[in-house]
């Protein structure tokens, strides 16, 4: 194997920049912090929604008396002021003196007029009141104006809460003869959306790893060694192939150790938590064997095998594209300060998929969607938002296609580039000598 590994230089370089890279203290660190963050992130918002608030003290000035006697919940308590002596003013004094946490205004106007009630209602806090509180506070002083404006008209607000019927339409996708599936709309786009950010961090991550590479091993003037011995392309190619390789394995690990984690953290630090979720899909809760029944159904109808191979291939297509424009960028400058001419034309395409990712999300098999995932630069973002809705498969072909030739196509151009790119110093080059380059 090492004889082999000797007579192919660009073997040889793959293996250089593969062990530089995996036996550096910062790759540990990532890789073992990277499923820490990602665990932080799906478990600290569940843990910080569970834990108590605390409870706020609001006074409420109520002129028309809509909210009495209302007494607010646990968190938001409401004590009322007697309007007949109480004023906004002397309610805001009482406010600064007192220990409540805010104050809720509502005036009565002229002849309850609900128009006028509803544009003048004002909340001061001893601090910003938050976005919670106000929330409350709207949908509290909304169902209470209703009511009474249903009264007002002699209506019964009894009555039209029992005629208010709530729909809930199941869709589904039509298939062969017996083959309807329930439609997972939701799943779908948090999948996609999921896998098309991890598509693009992981791309930019690795790509900007290679220029940083090339830029470093032609500031110490490494490179002019190396090149003695194998040929720009050569030492090109290993580079994105060996950082490429980094990137694997380090995914691979991140898999491995989110897997451990979830166990760990299901069986050990919280069995209660866990349990009770379980438990709520068992016999004594039909509603949500129901629920379950629909996800699990919901999550059949997702092709997951489709959607892993996509994500493999356009991790490394996409990867592949974008490491060779970023080495060509490397190999063309000597400072990082200067590479921003060059890195923002390039990163555009990226940038672009995600700002029109909520677009792809609604229609996937829009207009958009179609042209916006056979565009190489921005197909594997898009194409990976796209898959897990189970688009046609002579799209994900044809976008395949196109990706592995502008990728051969992208290459060659960057290999010109990098060849003479790589032997200059002390030069600010423009986008004009760029495209000479790739004449000679």
């Amino acid at each position: 194997l090492n004889l082999g590994i000797m007579s192919n230089p660009i073997l040889l370089i793959i293996q250089r920049e593969f062990l530089s890279r995996v036996r550096k203290k910062t790759f540990l660190l990532v890789t073992l912090i990277g499923p820490l963050a990602f665990a932080a992130l799906m478990i600290v918002p569940g843990l910080l929604a569970t834990m108590p608030e605390d409870s706020k003290q609001i006074i409420v000035l109520d002129e028309p008396s809509i909210l009495l006697p209302h007494e607010g919940k646990e968190q938001y308590t409401l004590e009322y002021l007697d309007p007949r002596e109480n004023d906004l003013e002397l309610a805001k004094e009482l406010l600064r003196d007192s220990q409540y946490d805010a104050l809720l205004y509502i005036p009565s106007g002229e002849n309850w007029d609900p128009d006028f009630i509803k544009n003048n209602i004002l909340l001061f806090g001893k601090e910003d009141p938050s976005m919670e509180m106000q929330g409350y506070l709207d949908y509290l002083l909304e169902e209470q104006i209703n009511k009474a404006k249903l009264l007002k008209n002699g209506v019964d607000p009894e009555v039209v809460a029992q005629i208010k019927t709530n729909v809930s339409i199941k869709s589904f996708t039509l298939g062969e003869e017996g083959t309807d599936e329930q439609s997972a709309v939701p799943i779908k786009m948090a999948l996609g959306y999921i896998t098309g950010m991890l598509i693009y961090f992981f791309i930019f991550f690795y790509s900007v790893q290679v220029m940083r590479g090339v830029m470093e091993e032609k500031s110490s003037r490494i490179v002019e060694v190396i090149i003695s011995s194998v040929r720009p392309y050569q030492l090109m190619m290993g580079k994105i192939l060996g950082i490429g390789l980094v990137g694997v394995v380090q995914f691979i690990i991140w898999i491995g150790l989110s897997g451990i984690l979830y166990t760990v953290i299901s069986t050990f630090l919280f069995p209660e938590l866990f349990a009770e979720q379980a438990a709520a899909g068992t016999v004594g809760n039909p509603a949500a064997d129901m629920v379950g029944l629909e996800v699990l159904d919901m999550l059949r109808s997702i092709d997951f095998t489709a959607v892993i191979l996509g994500f493999a291939f356009y991790f490394f297509g996409g990867y592949f594209l974008y490491s060779a424009l970023f080495a060509a960028v490397g190999s063309a400058i000597d400072q990082e300060a200067d590479s921003q001419q060059f890195m923002i034309p390039v990163t555009i395409p990226m940038i672009l998929a995600i700002v029109t990712a909520m677009n792809v999300i609604q229609e996937p098999n829009g207009a958009l969607a179609f042209w916006m995932s056979m565009v190489p630069l921005t197909s594997p973002i898009t194409m990976m938002i796209r898959l897990p809705f189970g688009i046609p498969l002579w799209e994900v072909f044809l976008s395949g296609g196109i990706l592995v030739c502008t990728f051969f196509t992208v290459v060659g151009l960057a290999g010109k580039i990098y060849r003479v790119g790589i032997l200059m110093y002390g030069k600010k080059v423009t986008w004009k000598e760029l495209f000479k380059w790739l004449k000679y």
